[in-house]
């Protein structure tokens, strides 16, 4: 983060107090030759720039033009501040202002750089079917530094949020062109859940039943249009804040304490979720139950410390085989789950053969000896609205049927086909 004020005062004062909040590296520049040189040497490195209005060779706004220029985030801090002097800054695609005479500058100036760092973090869905309001908005959002994507109708926007789990808040206006904010918003509940996204609806009326029915069917903020620019920001930044520190909680809750992947309890809240976005897009998906060989044998050769070894090794190498694309849980004990998004069974077996062959092929080191684990899997088609269990279930009985003809293989309706043709 770069830090351009010729004051020593401010620079050593705002250097301690922002690297000490946020962890940052913080870059002081004095003047603008020194600003140019840190920018022109760290090309690309700089996320974020605090300044002020006026330097000894900048004395007209000159610091900031550059920093623009190069498309890095800044924050005014200055000492010649006026209320029209304010406007023409924020016009200027600055994330905030802050002045240096108020007694809690630096303590403001810090929370202002946390607004940033956060919204930079937070994906954004915007949901407008007015073309002038909807660039308006997504204007004011990339100007406080949120990742925003931007949908005209509310079916476009389900689309999107049905595709990714990337979004943390949906900004949408009440009246939409084929649907009300409170369909939307039902529509979200459903499909993800009660507190997986903030959602803020904006409306031009002064029907306060708005705010209250909006609240009420779940909704997580109101605001009534027109707003001050500042009353916008402050009220998305409160729901962006508040959503990444529930996300964190989930996160903590939702794994595993030995293997840190997913657990049993977010694999059944989930899955459903991902099952019905899997039907609703016509597609066929699949559920795999991977079992770890031996593992009760291996626990009494060797000692449960080793067990819990073997566990955090497959683990691991099951996570950096299935990335983020399907949903990977460890179901308990030596049992793990594979929830596949999108791929039938027969692509979804080739995908646990390589599973299943990396895992043979590793060899883990313990007590200085290498082991050999091999894992068998079931595998069972997903097709049609069902209970979560009962896909589970099936994938169980393939599980029983892999390791009743050996281990160290894959069962599913496919290979049983394949087996009763021969």
């Amino acid at each position: 983060m770069l830090l351009v004020e010729d004051s020593r005062m401010f620079t050593a004062a705002l250097k301690s107090g922002l690297e000490a909040a946020h962890g940052l590296e913080v870059m002081p520049c004095a003047s603008l030759a020194a600003l140019r040189e840190a920018v022109e040497g760290h090309d690309g490195e700089f996320c974020l720039a605090v300044l002020d209005l006026n330097l000894p060779d900048a004395p007209n706004c000159e610091a900031l033009d550059y920093v623009i220029s190069k498309n890095i985030a800044a924050i005014v801090f200055t000492g010649s501040f006026n209320n029209r002097t304010r406007e023409e800054i924020l016009s200027r695609n600055v994330v905030d202002c802050v002045i240096k005479s108020q007694p809690e500058s630096i303590g403001h100036l810090i929370a202002v750089v946390d607004r940033a760092l956060i919204n930079v973090r937070t994906s954004v869905l915007l949901i407008d079917s007015d073309a002038a309001s909807r660039a308006e908005l997504f204007t004011r959002l990339q100007q406080q530094q949120f990742c925003v994507t931007a949908a005209d109708c509310g079916a476009q926007a389900l689309r999107m949020l049905d595709a990714s789990d990337n979004f943390d808040v949906v900004i949408t206006d009440i009246a939409l062109s084929d649907m009300t904010a409170y369909t939307l918003l039902t529509e979200i509940r459903q499909r993800h859940g009660e507190d997986t996204l903030g959602v803020i609806a904006l409306a031009a009326t002064q029907d306060r039943q708005h705010a209250a029915r909006f609240l009420h069917s779940g909704g997580t903020e109101f605001i009534q249009k027109p707003f001050l620019p500042e009353e916008f920001n402050s009220r998305v930044f409160q729901v962006a804040n508040i959503q990444k520190r529930i996300q964190a909680l989930h996160n903590i809750a939702a794994r595993d304490y030995l293997t840190d992947i997913y657990n049993r309890r977010y694999f059944f809240q989930t899955g459903p979720r991902l099952v019905e976005q899997c039907l609703r897009r016509g597609e066929t998906t699949s559920i795999a139950i991977l079992d770890i060989d031996h593992f009760k044998r291996l626990n009494d050769t060797y000692g449960h410390e080793v067990g819990d070894l073997v566990l955090k090794a497959v683990a691991k190498r099951l996570r950096m085989l299935v990335g983020e694309e399907h949903l990977l849980a460890r179901l308990g004990g030596e049992e793990f789950g594979v929830l596949f998004n999108g791929l039938d069974v027969p692509a979804a077996n080739v995908f646990c053969e390589t599973l299943r062959a990396e895992i043979a092929e590793a060899k883990i080191l313990a007590d200085d000896e290498e082991l050999s684990i091999t894992v068998s899997i079931g595998l069972a088609r997903i097709e049609g609205p069902e209970a979560f269990d009962n896909y589970l279930n099936a994938a169980d009985q393939f599980l029983y049927m892999a390791k009743y003809d050996g281990r160290n293989r894959i069962v599913s309706e496919l290979t049983v086909l394949k087996s009763m043709a021969s």
